[in-house]
């Protein structure tokens, strides 16, 4: 089993062009943490209609191992309102276990505005997300789990992904991180420079998270600096594919497809799920690093985190 935890939150998708988010003051690419109020406001400034989906980096990636045919659980705190039940109903549908704590506060959600360029520009409110406790982490067993993976986001609650990796290096799992957003690295690099050398065995990040978290510019010497401290270490380049470096070995993975992204959201997210399905059903990390980049691709070409029935029609023939 492989046991993803982070932020359960709902995606709220809107197209825009880069003067949109000038006028919103968001760096392109990025996160930022804001309020209910302010993504409300920000919503009543759009042109686009939203469209709104299940989302969150951990349950996108959990929902992708469970498409695979893998066994996934997804752990997280909703709200007891329409966007928790919208959320909970996503995760049924797609067949994945979870464990989900509950909260007076609203559901979290995600403002994605999407640029033309396909990038994704993030406006997040935690709610109920954020009142996560470490002792409800604390008291679950992780014992089934051969992989925990953890989301980056989580790293604004030193309390509570410490709880999260004590469990599951307590349970023997091997510990997936994913560094989320180079916005997130920048803000927790100190943090990470103490937890990651002590309980991350496989690190992912793609190009901006692997500058901001070893300040290198090669790609390749940043995944060196990335692997000193990990079993496993991964670098995303986008286009360009990824590289996978393990034991003083790095594999190089291809791009897969050649069409132009509609949406890069949860392309990250979906990455991880076909990287991790393959590594824990042995596969080599070739084949892991493959599969990855078909899951990343085909969920480029939607718009939010899911991947339509063709694509993974498509995906599975890499099994």
């Amino acid at each position: 089993m492989i046991v993803s935890i982070g932020s359960a939150l709902v995606d709220i998708l809107i197209r825009e062009d880069d003067a949109f988010l000038e006028k919103i003051c968001v760096p392109k690419g990025g996160m930022t943490l804001v309020d209910h109020e302010y993504i409300q406001r920000t919503l009543l400034l759009a042109t686009d209609s939203p469209h709104i989906v299940p989302g969150g980096s951990a349950c996108n990636t959990a929902i992708g191992i469970a498409r695979l045919g893998g066994n996934s659980r997804f752990i997280g705190k909703l709200g007891t309102d329409d966007m928790g039940r919208l959320f909970e109903a996503g995760l049924q549908k797609n067949h994945v276990e979870s464990i989900l704590f509950r909260s007076h506060l609203p559901t979290g959600r995600v403002l994605s505005v999407i640029t033309p360029d396909a990038q994704r520009s993030m406006l997040t409110y935690l709610g109920a997300s954020a009142e996560t406790l470490p002792e409800e982490l604390s008291n679950i067993s992780l014992a089934a789990a051969a992989i925990v993976h953890i989301e980056g986001y989580l790293l604004f609650n030193r309390n509570l992904i410490l709880a999260a990796l004590r469990s599951a290096k307590n349970a023997g799992a091997m510990i997936s991180l994913d560094l989320a957003s180079f916005t997130v690295v920048r803000e927790t690099k100190r943090f990470l420079n103490e937890i990651v050398p002590e309980y991350v065995d496989i690190l992912i990040a793609n190009e901006d998270e692997a500058f901001a978290f070893t300040g290198i510019n090669n790609e390749l010497n940043a995944l060196k600096k990335l692997a000193e401290n990990t079993t496993i270490a991964v670098l995303k380049a986008g286009k360009r594919g990824s590289f996978i470096l393990h034991a003083n070995k790095t594999t190089a993975i291809a791009p897969i497809g050649s069409g132009n992204a509609v949406d890069t959201t949860g392309a990250g997210d979906l990455w991880a799920s076909g990287f991790l399905f393959g590594l824990v059903h042995n596969f080599p990390l070739e084949k892991c690093g493959v599969l990855g980049s078909a899951c990343g691709y085909e969920v480029c070409q939607s718009v939010g985190a899911s991947i339509p029935d063709e694509g993974w029609h498509r995906i599975k023939k890499y099994l």
